[in-house]
């Protein structure tokens, strides 16, 4: 196998996956670990993937990955946080739902919850939520975004402007070491601002892989949510940020 097929290889598996992990590329492609660790720093130069511990994710820079992608990353992972996040809902609650991965499997463990409102620019979401008949669904206006669903743009903020609900669950696309919650489209950015600004409290959504991205747009600060549900949050930076202005940590079972 010589070494532009391989990169290849790795490359296709980045992108179906969203990530790579080093034993698991070099089983694959039956080369040694260094081998793969070469490979890797070649195409993390090359502009290709970005390092992160064990292996390498898809480079962001200012676009984000594809939805199916994205969905696949973790997957498991987010089933956890989103059992635990619905765990923290109780019946006969109204509440805003955004667009994400992780927020579509909060509405999967919603599916039992009874005399529930839910507001939401994500159609997936809607679809998801459809199959409970105990939970009322309110879906924005908007723009569709074909390549996840959502629905964007100053009609959709307006919707979300009419209500106030219970509980807003959001979900970003990278977290900064500073606390900054992020995003890569602005029309998203402002419907998400709207949510948070329309709720009474805010739990965020979000697995570990969202501190080892980047993304352009800031959304606004972890200081403004009330809980965060995550499978480990490692850095101690954002730790002292959550405990300085009461953000509550919950750690999913993985």
């Amino acid at each position: 196998m010589s070494l532009s097929f391989r990169h290849q290889q790795i490359i296709d598996t980045a992108r179906k996956s969203g990530r790579v992990l080093v034993d698991d590329l070099s089983e694959l492609l039956r080369v040694t670990p260094q081998t793969i660790r070469r490979d890797l720093n070649d195409l993390c130069d090359q502009g290709h993937l970005a390092r992160v511990h064990g292996g390498a994710v898809l480079e962001s820079g200012v676009a984000n990955m594809a939805y199916e992608a994205r969905r696949n990353i973790a997957a498991d992972v987010k089933k956890a946080i989103g059992a635990l996040c619905a765990a923290e809902i109780p019946d006969d609650a109204s509440m805003f739902i955004n667009i994400g991965t992780t927020t579509e499997a909060v509405a999967r463990a919603l599916n039992n919850h009874r005399n529930i409102m839910v507001i939401t620019n994500n159609l997936n979401i809607a679809n998801i939520l459809a199959d409970n008949p105990h939970c009322d669904v309110v879906v924005t206006g908007g723009m569709l975004r074909r390549s996840d669903g959502g629905l964007v743009g100053e009609s959709t903020v307006d919707t979300v402007q009419q209500f106030k609900a219970d509980i807003a669950i959001i979900g970003v696309s990278a977290i900064d070491e500073d606390g900054a919650l992020l995003d890569f489209d602005y029309r998203e950015v402002r419907v998400a601002q709207a949510i948070i600004a329309n709720a009474r409290r805010v739990f965020l959504v979000s697995d570990s892989s969202k501190l080892e991205r980047s993304a352009p747009i800031r959304i606004g600060h972890i200081s403004e949510i009330d809980s965060i549900f995550t499978d480990k949050l490692q850095s101690e930076a954002l730790r002292d940020i959550c405990k300085q202005h009461g953000v509550n940590i919950r750690i999913a079972n993985t």
